[in-house]
């Protein structure tokens, strides 16, 4: 324990991303998915420091982009074989990858994630990452919803009806570089709060 090996990671994301599961996690409020991930979080990040003892935030984030970029390809080619039919499926898998990364790097940049506010910033980057907009709190906020605000804009609906068995590697290809996006997004957002924390600290002489 406390070695945090990427491909044992992507081994046991792939486990919960069965139909059933999907189908499940399509039902999780987003609030009490970002409380469970949090816990999870702490666990992957701690074996990664001391795997990468000297690593900053940025580096370590990279780990954790890296290590989902290989899971989210494989949704992707799933998607992408089957086709439309599995694509409400696989956003919300897509989704659900997307909020376990953007809690593993909120918990680099040693954000708590215990109050309303910050679980709030995380729903919100979830939002923008997708092109959605913040997740007002009048929205629905379980992540099927969220999975359906996508589909309905476009998500990968268009390509996988056009290209069923072409689409493979293609969904597989932008699976991978939008969690690498929204990675990216986590990082320049955190990273700007421990700085502005930071700040403020040297403000008030603490």
């Amino acid at each position: 324990m406390g070695f945090f090996d990427p491909l044992l990671e992507q081994v046991k994301v792939v486990r919960k991303l069965s139909p059933r599961r999907l189908r499940q996690l399509s039902n999780e409020k987003l609030s009490d998915l970002i409380d469970q991930e949090a816990v999870r979080a702490r666990t992957r990040v701690d074996a990664l420091q001391k795997r990468y003892p000297s690593a900053g935030p940025r580096e370590l984030s990279q780990h954790l982009i890296d290590s989902k970029k290989g899971v989210a390809s494989l949704v992707g080619g799933v998607s992408g074989v089957f086709g439309a039919v599995t694509v409400p499926l696989d956003l919300v898998g897509m989704l659900y990858l997307q909020v376990a990364l953007l809690t593993e790097v909120a918990t680099v940049f040693k954000m708590p994630l215990k109050s309303e506010r910050e679980r709030q910033e995380v729903i919100d980057l979830l939002g923008y990452a997708n092109g959605i907009g913040p997740v007002q709190r009048a929205s629905p906020r379980v992540l099927g919803s969220v999975a359906a605000m996508l589909l309905a804009k476009g998500g990968l609906k268009s390509l996988s009806k056009a290209m069923p068995l072409v689409a493979a590697p293609i969904s597989a290809y932008l699976n991978n570089q939008h969690i690498q996006q929204v990675g990216d997004s986590a990082i320049r957002h955190y990273d700007g709060w421990v700085h502005a924390h930071e700040k403020t600290k040297k403000a008030s002489g603490h």
